[in-house]
């Protein structure tokens, strides 16, 4: 695979340096299975195999770009590809900035977030997967549906500045198990992912919604009243906060484009908790390595915040062209976030029921359907899903219908952030529609907030 996938970037670069032209070529190429559950039955098993080429072409303040999906042996629709871009950038319009051109100046093969054994992975072995997960939890009433993703992914890319070549390779694997009661309307999921087969446990996925589901079946639902709570957030919660974080925080290109909630006078300030440091470490073994961007810039682990103190913005290289800024090697489709763990010992539901209490806790897995309301303020909201649990101070749970949280990334991080967990999780937030996109996250397994606000409260499930 990457033998054959340099030489074809060399044969497209030696054509566009023919035509004349200053280019860069990106290639994508994924192999991706799902198997899809539903009324406790597959639904769905099929593969994706497929190649995406991307051409830039770059005149001076011009710059074109042509998409294609096409057989690698298929020279011929390649080529003109390239003259297809090649005529667009002469009726494009010109930028306000010069734009750089990538130029690859070593050779570079990175695969070490690459397992051939989950990339082997066959149906059975994902069934089997599926099944230990959701053992002994199903009957006439509590249907499974869910899913099991994985895949390979390989990138490579060539400019016409040099003749270096940079080749990457990873597998994953995302699984989600869903546990719906048909009679009282509920449902609790359960996920996990896998950069290697070795990640796959089944046991510890099944522990977690052998839990939930006890619960759900056995504690009376509640509306919960409107008021501030503790709160208490899962991994997927988290996950997605800080995915937006990332979106409407420490990004350049929001700061330029007015809807950053940072200021560039607050590098160097406190903002968060000093509970609080999050960086982005594409060395980091448990999530997607990647030692370079499509800029062919090196990755370093880059802090956003240390100790809750805002450090620096992130540049894309086009971002940085256009407001002369330092590019940070950020011209990546996926981040490799980790917000380091806490001093409090909790590693599971189990043990977050145990924990002594002084004060009621509102467990949240998932926050469902969050929005910026308000980007420059770091406003969000979203409700909450999928297993929810209310943890009385006198030891008993409720299970309470779903909420809506209406609050600032200031309100999650800042003075009201209670604890954190030691124990960490790896929150797998990749995407498989459009592209492949390998992601994950390094996160507490629990975050713990003071004095939050439910400003919703459902009747019913």
């Amino acid at each position: 695979m990457e033998k054959a996938t340099i030489a074809l970037l060399k044969d497209l670069r030696a054509y566009a340096l023919n035509k004349g032209l200053t280019a860069v070529i990106r290639y994508h190429a994924e192999r991706s299975h799902l198997m899809r559950f539903a009324n406790s039955a597959i639904s769905l098993n099929t593969s994706e195999d497929l190649t995406r080429f991307e051409i830039y072409v770059y005149d001076g303040r011009r710059r074109a770009n042509y998409s294609l999906i096409a057989d690698p042996s298929n020279l011929e629709a390649l080529h003109r590809g390239i003259d297809t871009a090649a005529d667009m950038v002469r009726h494009a319009q010109a930028l306000s900035y010069e734009p750089s051109v990538a130029e690859y100046k070593e050779d570079v093969v990175d695969t070490r977030a690459y397992d051939p054994a989950l990339a082997a992975l066959t149906n059975a072995e994902c069934l089997a997967y599926f099944n230990q997960a959701a053992a002994g939890l199903e009957n006439a009433d509590l249907q499974l549906s869910g899913n099991f993703m994985n895949g390979e992914t390989f990138t490579a890319q060539i400019s016409t500045l040099s003749e270096h070549t940079q080749f990457f390779a990873s597998t994953d694997a995302q699984i989600t198990v869903v546990i719906s009661s048909l009679s009282q309307k509920w449902e609790v999921n359960g996920e996990r992912s896998a950069q290697k087969a070795s990640d796959l446990d089944a046991a510890d996925l099944h522990a977690n919604l052998a839990f939930l589901v006890d619960k759900y079946r056995n504690c009376p639902p509640v509306q919960l009243p409107l008021g501030k709570y503790r709160i208490v957030l899962g991994p997927a919660a988290t996950a997605e906060l800080l995915n937006f974080m990332t979106w409407i925080g420490p990004n350049g290109a929001a700061l330029k484009r007015g809807y950053s909630f940072l200021k560039e006078e607050d590098q160097g300030k406190q903002i968060f908790s000093r509970q609080f440091t999050l960086t982005d470490d594409p060395c980091e073994a448990q999530l997607f390595a990647q030692s370079h961007d499509e800029s062919g810039l090196r990755r370093q682990r880059f802090a956003f915040f240390d100790a809750g103190i805002f450090k620096d913005f992130i540049w894309d290289q086009d971002t940085a062209d256009e407001f002369d800024k330092t590019p940070t090697g950020h011209d990546v489709m996926h981040g490799s976030l980790v917000l380091e763990g806490g001093q409090q010992d909790c590693g599971s539901l189990e043990a977050l029921a145990a924990l002594a209490k002084d004060q009621d806790i509102l467990y949240v897995p998932y926050i469902h359907y969050m929005n910026a309301v308000n980007p420059s303020k770091g406003l969000l909201t979203g409700s909450s899903r999928f297993g929810a649990l209310f943890f009385k101070r006198d030891g008993s749970i409720e299970v309470p219908y779903n909420v809506r949280l209406t609050h600032s990334f200031q309100d999650f991080f800042g003075d009201q952030l209670a604890w954190m967990s030691r124990q960490q999780a790896v929150y797998n937030a990749s995407a498989s529609y459009e592209r492949r996109n390998p992601t994950a996250f390094l996160l507490p397994r629990f975050v713990c907030v003071d004095g939050l606000e439910v400003s919703h409260s459902n009747s019913s499930y």
